[in-house]
């Protein structure tokens, strides 16, 4: 049963979703919950769905905060292309890497080490394969935290959080390195849906790829979906128990839906189990909305 704070937890969340830009009515859907699905497997989880096609929002504690992990890859990516198309990068720019920017998880800078690595390159890797070193060069190619803080508030977004490098930003600390669902919603359909987004089409296309060509997450949103759907995400995860996975996921026809999902275990559950409350998630949002079942 959805409680009285239950429904407070929905309606404040999808209440701070912006869509300005996009021409699309709201509606709010406060019968949507997903309490019975935190009871059953612990921990916390929140959830925000937006159909592009019709403007209809769903979310569960979606206006709470949750560390994103590896998951703010893609909003680095966009970033970097946005400082490409001014004329501030250059895609094709080689950075020497070497082996003082090892950390963990690095399976496309680790074999680099006394080479270099395009831009292009770097950013493919963050997204496709979420290489925490090539993060953090391209952090500090932009001139470290605060550009990228910058780069949240130009798309509207005043409360995203951007407090430290690879991989440190993973560990729970107060509100450091956490985003709300809502507003990663907003910024997902600022980014590839609002005509004034600050992708040009090239861009768009670029990062979708590699969003579509991510071998991460195959038991997320990637299995919560029913069959013949095309899946554009970025997967975050951390080693006690944060799983998170955000994208775009477009039906055989018609515009998409877009989906942020940040659950954030008890230590005590196993990977698996935390990769299937997210497809389970995404299942009855998808059904909550109108759509079929998974296969």
């Amino acid at each position: 049963m959805t409680t009285a704070t239950d429904r407070r937890s929905v309606l404040t969340g999808l209440g701070a979703l912006a869509l300005g830009g996009c021409g699309v009515s709201v509606r709010f859907d406060p019968a949507f919950s997903l309490s019975g699905l935190e009871a059953r497997n612990g921990g916390r989880l929140g959830f925000a769905a937006v159909d592009t096609a019709t403007g209809r929002q769903i979310g569960w504690r979606a206006d709470e905060r949750f560390v994103y992990c590896s998951s703010f890859k893609l909003f680095l990516a966009a970033a970097t292309l946005v400082r490409i198309q001014d004329g501030r990068e250059r895609a094709d720019r080689l950075i020497p890497i070497t082996a003082a920017d090892m950390v963990s998880h690095a399976p496309v800078t680790e074999p680099a080490i006394g080479s270099s690595l395009s831009v292009d390159r770097l950013m493919q890797a963050v997204v496709e394969v979420s290489d925490n070193p090539a993060a953090n060069l391209l952090l500090r190619a932009a001139g470290g935290l605060e550009p990228m803080r910058a780069f949240y508030r130009s798309l509207g977004d005043d409360s995203t959080r951007v407090d430290r490098f690879e991989p440190e930003m993973n560990r729970l600390d107060g509100d450091k390195d956490t985003i709300l669902p809502s507003r990663a919603v907003a910024n997902l359909q600022r980014l590839f849906i609002d005509p004034a987004s600050p992708l040009s089409a090239d861009s768009q296309a670029r990062l979708m790829g590699w969003m579509v060509s991510s071998p991460t997450g195959t038991d997320r949103i990637k299995a919560g979906v029913p069959a013949g759907w095309r899946v554009a995400h970025k997967t975050g995860t951390g080693g006690y128990g944060p799983t998170n996975d955000i994208g775009l996921l477009y039906p055989p026809t018609g515009k998409p839906v877009i989906v942020t999902a940040y659950y954030h275990a008890t230590g005590a559950t196993s990977a698996a189990a935390n990769d299937a409350v997210i497809a389970e998630a995404t299942r009855r949002a998808l059904t909550a909305l109108g759509y079929g079942a998974a296969a």
